[in-house]
Protein backbone atom coordinates (compact mmCIF):
# COMPACT_ATOMS: atom_id res chain seq x y z
CA UNK A 1 0.00 0.00 0.00
CA UNK A 2 1.69 3.56 -0.80
CA UNK A 3 2.25 5.52 1.64
CA UNK A 4 2.42 9.45 2.35
CA UNK A 5 5.15 11.84 4.69
CA UNK A 6 3.62 14.88 5.77
CA UNK A 7 6.34 17.24 6.49
CA UNK A 8 6.17 21.00 8.63
CA UNK A 9 3.29 19.74 10.40
CA UNK A 10 2.43 22.58 12.95
CA UNK A 11 2.78 21.03 16.40
CA UNK A 12 -0.63 22.48 17.89
CA UNK A 13 -2.16 20.35 14.83
CA UNK A 14 -0.54 17.48 15.86
CA UNK A 15 -1.51 17.67 19.70
CA UNK A 16 -5.15 18.12 18.75
CA UNK A 17 -5.01 14.83 16.60
CA UNK A 18 -3.23 12.98 19.40
CA UNK A 19 -6.04 14.39 21.50
CA UNK A 20 -8.66 13.37 18.56
CA UNK A 21 -7.04 10.05 18.23
CA UNK A 22 -6.94 9.24 21.64
CA UNK A 23 -10.56 10.46 22.65
CA UNK A 24 -11.47 7.96 19.32
CA UNK A 25 -9.66 4.96 20.83
CA UNK A 26 -7.22 5.45 17.79
CA UNK A 27 -3.50 5.38 17.10
CA UNK A 28 -2.21 9.01 15.95
CA UNK A 29 -1.48 7.24 12.52
CA UNK A 30 -5.00 5.31 12.04
CA UNK A 31 -6.11 9.34 13.01
CA UNK A 32 -4.73 10.51 10.59
CA UNK A 33 -5.56 7.91 7.84
CA UNK A 34 -9.68 8.17 8.34
CA UNK A 35 -9.91 12.23 8.22
CA UNK A 36 -7.47 11.70 4.99
CA UNK A 37 -10.03 8.98 3.58
CA UNK A 38 -12.94 10.98 4.53
CA UNK A 39 -11.82 14.18 3.01
CA UNK A 40 -10.51 11.87 -0.40
CA UNK A 41 -14.30 10.46 -0.57
CA UNK A 42 -16.29 13.84 0.07
CA UNK A 43 -18.46 14.88 -2.37
CA UNK A 44 -17.41 17.47 -4.79
CA UNK A 45 -20.08 20.77 -4.95
CA UNK A 46 -20.16 21.55 -8.64
CA UNK A 47 -20.83 24.90 -9.80
CA UNK A 48 -24.53 23.96 -10.48
CA UNK A 49 -25.02 22.45 -7.00
CA UNK A 50 -23.13 25.24 -5.48
CA UNK A 51 -25.56 27.92 -7.32
CA UNK A 52 -28.85 25.91 -6.39
CA UNK A 53 -27.20 26.01 -2.67
CA UNK A 54 -26.52 29.89 -2.51
CA UNK A 55 -30.57 30.47 -4.03
CA UNK A 56 -31.58 27.86 -1.31
CA UNK A 57 -29.58 30.48 1.60
CA UNK A 58 -30.86 33.54 -0.05
CA UNK A 59 -34.40 32.47 -0.22
CA UNK A 60 -34.39 31.79 3.26
CA UNK A 61 -33.06 35.77 3.88
CA UNK A 62 -35.34 37.42 1.83
CA UNK A 63 -36.74 40.86 3.17
CA UNK A 64 -34.75 40.35 5.91
CA UNK A 65 -32.40 43.91 6.74
CA UNK A 66 -28.85 43.51 7.68
CA UNK A 67 -26.85 46.29 9.47
CA UNK A 68 -23.41 47.49 7.05
CA UNK A 69 -20.69 45.40 8.06
CA UNK A 70 -18.47 48.69 7.54
CA UNK A 71 -20.61 50.37 10.19
CA UNK A 72 -19.87 47.59 12.44
CA UNK A 73 -16.55 47.09 11.82
CA UNK A 74 -15.62 50.84 12.81
CA UNK A 75 -18.08 51.00 15.60
CA UNK A 76 -16.05 47.83 17.09
CA UNK A 77 -12.97 49.96 16.31
CA UNK A 78 -13.57 52.89 18.19
CA UNK A 79 -14.63 51.59 21.16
Amino acid sequence: MPQILIRDVDADVVQRLKERAKENSRSLESEAKLILEQAANEPKLDHEKALKLCDEIRSRFKGRKFPDSAELIREDRDR
